[in-house]
């Protein structure tokens, strides 16, 4: 069995690799086809299929199905995603607050390589909700972590836009 789900891993992988080599509709055709392979309560099955949908410009279709792959137990790094996705999804469908909300306890959970990502979306949201000067501080000290030189000194700047200690 492990060897027939590292494969399906490996064949979904590739998949994702050449979504721009698909229209939408087939891409989202083969997600269909390869994720009909898994126990129908896998909760990669609504993952995938949300992410489908998401990368293909249909966040309101995505949303219902990050939720499904959630309740359906979904873990490791495709539980983050689907969190990081669903909030992302919410704030292309205009319900932001929700979209701050989840992403606000996901930052506050724990860190992993994601981090970054939590804090981008979330700085989004920020700025659709009205807390646009919060929005620059989280993005600008996501940056500093990437740069080779000015890390502390522009950490420092995007923390006293909002007033957070050094």
């Amino acid at each position: 069995m492990a060897t027939e789900d590292t494969a399906w891993e490996e064949r979904i992988a590739a998949l994702w690799s050449a979504l721009d080599d698909h229209d939408e509709e087939e891409f989202v055709r083969r997600v269909r086809e390869l994720t009909a392979e898994l126990p129908s309560d896998d909760a990669r099955i609504p993952f995938e299929l949300a992410c489908a949908f998401d990368s293909t410009g249909h966040s309101d279709q995505a949303v219902t199905l990050y939720r499904q792959a959630l309740d359906a137990g979904l873990t490791g790094v495709r539980r983050r995603r689907a969190v990081i996705q669903l909030a992302s999804s919410l704030r292309n469908v205009g319900q932001a607050k929700e979209s701050v909300a989840l992403l606000e306890a996901e930052r506050d959970a724990g860190s992993d390589p994601l981090d970054d990502a939590v804090v981008g979306f979330l700085a989004l949201a920020y700025a659709d909700v009205g807390r646009e000067r919060e929005a620059l501080s989280y993005a600008l000290v996501a940056l500093a972590r990437h740069l080779p030189r000015y890390n502390r000194s522009l950490a420092n700047y995007a923390r006293d836009l909002t007033g957070e200690p050094a």
